[in-house]
């Protein structure tokens, strides 16, 4: 059997070829027909270059057709898909093309200078730009090429792409996720969310993150599910185009800015049947006040680079606040310490197991094997409980974890405190070095508007009532707004090398 997962997204939505695929508001529709040629230019492109199955490409591109075009023709090819977050400096990227060694590196157009000669100086066969418009004169070469009907025969143990990690421990690590991988996370949660032909997704996400890539991707036209295509998020954008929608996914930010919004009502989101928030934790306050506005209840999921979706909120029944829900079909999850596998509400580090996780490390077997355990789970480094029902919550990262006087401290039980105190508007917290304590926990936070203000007196007012006396913060911390990367997710290690010393 072959396992390609372009293969298996051809094979769903091949009786849908006439249906509009991809919308771009005021620019153009593509039909699941159309896109299905337009990988196949793409797959002719890259075989003219001499790419075969198992080379390597890597792209700094903005999300477009041709974005998407490029990853499925990899996908078609059998060839190693790499994209790179568009924010990334020189420096990272220099670091990526030498991990790597890709056959191919596309460019946007406008960096074409420094990264031609990177890539000259780095021995990289192929170098291309490609910009987001049709005038584009590399996307017009392409396109006259004849499509290559293409389904390289790829077995579920073979690499579809490498993504690298955030990166914050030391440097980025690759990776590789498999095409067994990716169809089975796909079938999954088309089956979990209820994906069918008549849905239609809002995309506002990035595509080189898994989130926008393949959670949202692969499930809509594994589902043949219709795709409106935003080139970024932009709220008045999003507004005018959740009318036609019945699916959004983002990231807790988005839900943040659409629910204090006037204009976000009812009319709005009438067709809508699912909200789907993920890439990083969502708070108590956000999921309460949408659900107050909309009678939505926003359904989050938890996943990894590593591992894709693992867990997810529930369609039908409860989506309890602050979790992040049940495994995914034929996933295992449990929590463990120390070696030892705990029993039902005890707090531990998370390891999951199923088809779903990825490969390794791209040349790093140590890594690699520093991650699995000898019975074959991998190591999330992600705090959590399980409950008797198997649902799954979260405390936060075990590398965040602050102890202080001997006490473990976990920064996201003081956090969803925090962000329910009236004039708070979101927190982070961090351990810095304290004389007497070794470590101890101190809150970065960011009003909720500057009329509301509130005093450190009154904060710890609340948290003396709920918290134990080690776990309050030593020191409040007022910022604008807290470093997040391109996801959502808090960038911690910043805060922490900020105000390393400021409890000494």
């Amino acid at each position: 059997m072959n396992h390609n997962l372009y293969k298996i997204l051809y094979e769903n939505f091949k009786l849908d070829l006439d249906k509009i695929c991809i919308e771009i508001p005021d620019y153009k529709k593509l039909s699941f027909k159309d896109l299905d040629i337009l990988s196949a230019h793409f797959a002719s492109f890259l075989y003219d270059l001499g790419l075969k199955k198992g080379d390597r490409m890597i792209c700094q591109i903005d999300k477009s057709l041709s974005a998407i075009g490029l990853y499925l023709a990899c996908l078609r090819m059998g060839v190693i898909y790499t994209p790179l977050n568009t924010s990334y400096t020189n420096d990272e990227v220099e670091y990526f093309i030498k991990n790597i060694e890709p056959k191919l590196f596309f460019s946007k157009p406008k960096l074409d200078d420094d990264f031609e000669n990177m890539c000259s100086k780095l021995d990289v066969p192929f170098f291309k730009t490609i910009g987001t418009k049709d005038n584009d004169p590399v996307l017009i070469e392409i396109l006259s090429m004849d499509p290559l009907n293409i389904f390289e025969n790829c077995n579920d143990q073979d690499v579809a792409a490498i993504l690298f990690t955030s990166g914050t421990t030391g440097k980025s690590k690759g990776a590789m996720i498999t095409h067994g991988n990716l169809s089975s996370n796909a079938l999954a949660l088309k089956e979990i969310w209820g994906f069918t032909n008549e849905d239609v997704l809002l995309h506002a996400l990035p595509i080189f993150h898994v989130h926008g890539l393949f959670v949202a991707l692969n499930t809509a036209l594994l589902s043949a599910s219709k795709i409106i295509f935003l080139e970024k998020f932009k709220i008045d954008d999003v507004i005018e185009n959740l009318a036609k929608s019945t699916v959004m996914m983002g990231v807790p930010t988005y839900y943040n800015r659409l629910v204090n919004e006037e204009v976000f009502g009812e009319k709005v989101y009438k067709n809508m049947r699912l909200f789907i928030s993920g890439s990083a934790p969502l708070t108590e306050k956000t999921f309460k006040e949408f659900k107050k506005k909309t009678n939505h209840s926003i359904l989050e999921r938890y996943g990894m680079t590593e591992t894709g979706m693992i867990t997810s909120n529930p369609l039908d029944g409860d989506r309890i606040k602050g979790t992040v829900g049940f495994p995914l079909p034929k996933v295992k999850i449990r929590a463990t310490k120390e070696g030892k596998i705990l029993s039902e509400d005890e707090k531990g580090v998370i390891e999951v197991k199923g088809p779903n996780v990825f490969n390794g490390y791209w040349r790093m077997k140590e890594k690699t094997k520093e991650e699995f355990t000898e019975d074959g789970f991998f190591i999330t480094g992600d705090v959590g409980q399980i409950d008797k029902t198997g649902r799954l919550t979260l405390s936060g990262r075990s590398s965040d974890m602050i102890i202080s006087g001997g006490f473990n401290v976990y920064p996201k039980e003081i956090e969803i405190i925090l962000n329910t105190i009236p004039g708070i508007k979101e927190s982070a917290i961090i351990g810095v070095k304290h004389s007497d304590l070794g470590e101890s926990p101190i809150a970065i936070l960011v009003r909720d508007s500057k009329e509301q203000e509130i005093s450190d007196n009154d904060i710890t007012d609340v948290l003396n009532g709920k918290l134990a006396k080690f776990k309050i913060p030593k020191s409040f911390i007022w910022i604008d707004k807290l470093p997040v990367n391109a996801m959502g997710k808090v960038q911690k290690k910043n805060l922490r090398i900020k105000y390393e010393k400021i409890l000494l």
